[in-house]
């Protein structure tokens, strides 16, 4: 009788098991085409190719020549493949000059995985938001985002693995923002794709939290961007806890305060809640010859060596750079 049911418990659990869905069919869509997280190796989460800032009523492909920005951009893709980079996560946005072309020819020509996004970017009350962003609403926005998920982005028939927006620092949210956020949760609901969220401190990220968890959407679903900017190490706790994704995203620009922010992490376990990139690039249209471009290289180069003389090993390296982005960002629906 008693080995009966350890074996009707045994076929019960595998019977289970094999119904539910496995890691390595979760997927992500890359300029190239959908791949398994698997496929994503050593990976960059916030990086730039290329930024106009110039807003949304004058932003244009007519102000680069591709040709020209993949020459200044290819010597940096080629540079942070030696150190094993396989993927990265291309963040501009909408109307900054997000070019899926010129990514796909980046992509294919250096052999690292590039991975583009859909969204609008609400920051600097709009300056960077089409006339549409305005008169329609949550729902509506989301439609356009989900449409780019299905059919690709501007009849280029490539498609987003993952949603960019960007908020305001206001207590409480602007309207715009609020919205913007819902239409993320709206297309994050449909198609699976991960919100990232240019913000700030956690103040303005936890707005964001509530909304979303209000929409019946899990805190894993939004990476918390720029959190470098929080001063109270205490909230990163708190955004951890619940399951948001801090994103410490700024290395290229400097390591002091990063360094503390990893420590902390480390120290109190929250680890695997925590992902790192430089946020550097990028070719400016705005600028000659593409002003100056800030390679993708300070975490190989500068903050592991700093932090390996202070205790970090090659797994927490694994855990932030391969684990965390592959779980971050999978999307298995």
């Amino acid at each position: 009788m008693k080995h009966s049911l350890v074996v009707g418990l045994s076929l019960l659990i595998l019977s289970f098991s094999c119904s539910m869905p496995e890691a390595e069919n979760s997927y992500i869509n890359t300029v190239s085409g959908s791949i398994s997280t698997d496929s994503m190796g050593l990976t960059l989460v916030h990086e730039h190719m290329l930024v106009d800032f110039i807003g949304a009523d004058s932003v244009s492909p007519a102000r680069y020549d591709q040709e020209e920005v993949i020459a200044k951009v290819m010597p940096y893709l080629l540079e942070v493949k030696k150190y094993g980079v396989k993927t990265i996560f291309e963040c501009t946005p909408s109307f900054l000059a997000k070019d899926p072309v010129l990514l796909k020819k980046l992509s294919e020509q250096s052999g690292i995985q590039l991975i583009t996004n859909t969204g609008l970017y609400g920051t600097q009350k709009g300056k960077f938001l089409p006339d549409y962003a305005f008169s329609e609403t949550a729902e509506e926005l989301s439609e356009r985002w989900i449409a780019e998920y299905e059919d690709g982005i501007e009849g280029t028939g490539i498609k987003p693995g993952f949603i960019k927006i960007s908020v305001n620092e206001d207590n409480p949210l602007w309207e715009m923002d609020s919205k913007l956020v819902r239409a993320a949760g709206l297309t994050y609901e449909k198609t699976g794709l991960k919100i990232y969220s240019h913000t700030g401190t956690w103040n303005t990220a936890k707005q964001e939290v509530e909304i979303l968890q209000q929409m019946g959407v899990d805190p894993s679903a939004f990476v918390w961007v720029h959190a470098q900017a929080e001063q109270d190490f205490q909230n990163y706790l708190e955004a951890a806890q619940i399951g948001v994704w801090i994103s410490l995203d700024g290395i290229g620009w400097g390591l002091d305060e990063y360094m503390k922010r990893l420590l902390f992490a480390k120290e109190n376990g929250f680890l695997g809640n925590v992902l790192i990139s430089h946020d550097a690039g990028w070719y400016d249209p705005a600028k000659p010859n593409g002003g100056e471009f800030v390679p993708f290289t300070n975490i190989f180069e500068k903050l592991m060596p700093a932090l390996n003389a202070k205790g970090f090993e090659e797994a927490d390296w694994k855990l932030l750079l391969e684990e965390n982005p592959k779980r971050a960002f999978g999307n298995g629906q």
